[in-house]
């Protein structure tokens, strides 16, 4: 008799126990985001992660905490204070985090944090990158091919590898058409401040169109709304980048190079949520839809049949290794 009370007695004991470690790990699910300088509403990367968090709580119906960093001091004290407050997953968007979330993903090794465009190797940090060349240098074909000057343009933000990146991918779409077509490229600053300035980005835009530049891509936040105005005013074409940016100027945004930063943030909300988190790193490019350009109603009577299949021919190649893009970080230079 006594055997069964304590068989019975430790029975109940493991099943509050498991419930307990159920109620737990619900409770450890608190998602969080921290948008960098630009602001969520930057029509461009900031907003594309926006889009991807957004997406999670509607299908989910959970909340998430959010942080906008309007200053470079403040990216470590706000990722710190979500992990402090409970948040887990906490999302850092942009290489400029990075520096902050590995040293605040040490102090909370239980805590899961995600990194949109850097790699921080911890064993409780996903990494997300995309191989922004690729997608580049299809936008470089569009632009290439849609040129009647045979003279197309390239506005980055903040004059860093990586924005060099997407203009190598850019430049060798380009000229992928036609070696004879030239690729006119600007950096709108050296500091965070080149990611929302579209004064200068306008300015630089219609410096490149007083040179013939008659399709410009933006790769440059914020900024990229002055040149799109820009070249709308002037009568020229542009494409957006990171988020599809058709919508912006109809008749005016030639495509969009898409990087799918929204499918990265939700991702890591979902797969959180779900308990499928893996840490390491994520490298997303064509073959895995991570990059890619943007078709739609707005930018439709822009893109003649043949322009597509030209382009869906390299894209298929890329994917299948038989055209080779060359990465601007691989090497710091755009010798391809």
């Amino acid at each position: 008799m006594l055997r069964k009370v304590t068989a019975a007695a430790a029975a109940l004991v493991v099943s509050t126990s498991l419930a307990s470690l159920s109620t737990a790990a619900a409770a450890e699910f608190s998602p969080a985001v921290v948008f960098d300088m630009g602001g969520k509403f930057d029509k461009s990367f900031n907003e594309g992660v926006y889009n991807g968090v957004e997406r999670f709580k509607k299908e989910s119906g959970l909340e998430y905490r959010e942080f906008e960093v309007t200053n470079e001091t403040q990216r470590e004290q706000a990722l710190r204070r979500m992990a402090q407050r409970g948040a887990n997953p906490v999302v850092g968007v942009g290489f400029a985090q990075a520096p902050a979330l590995e040293k605040v993903a040490k102090e909370f090794p239980d805590t899961h944090f995600a990194i949109i465009d850097a790699v921080v190797d911890l064993p409780n940090v996903r990494s997300i990158v995309f191989k922004e060349h690729e997608g580049s240098f299809l936008v470089g074909m569009i632009a290439a091919l849609k040129s009647q000057t045979g003279k197309v343009g390239f506005v980055g933000g903040m004059d860093i590898p990586l924005i060099r990146k997407f203009a190598c991918g850019y430049e060798q779409g380009a000229k992928f058409v036609s070696k004879d077509t030239e690729v006119v490229q600007n950096m709108t600053g050296t500091t965070p401040a080149a990611w929302n300035d579209p004064t200068r980005g306008s300015e630089l835009a219609k410096s490149q169109f007083d040179r013939g530049v008659d399709v410009v891509y933006a790769a440059a936040g914020g900024t990229g709304v002055g040149v799109y105005q820009t070249a709308e005013d002037s009568g020229k074409l542009a494409i957006g980048v990171d988020s599809n940016q058709n919508y912006l100027h109809p008749g005016t945004m030639l495509t969009s190079m898409l990087k799918r930063v929204d499918v990265a943030a939700y991702t890591a909300f979902k797969d959180a949520h779900d308990d499928k988190w893996t840490s390491g790193i994520q490298v997303l490019g064509l073959a895995e839809d991570g990059v890619g350009w943007a078709l739609d109603e707005y930018n439709k009577d822009l893109i003649t049949d043949e322009m597509k299949a030209k382009v869906e021919a390299a894209s298929a190649d890329i994917v299948a290794g038989k055209l080779q893009v060359h990465d601007y970080m691989a090497s710091d230079s755009c010798s391809y």
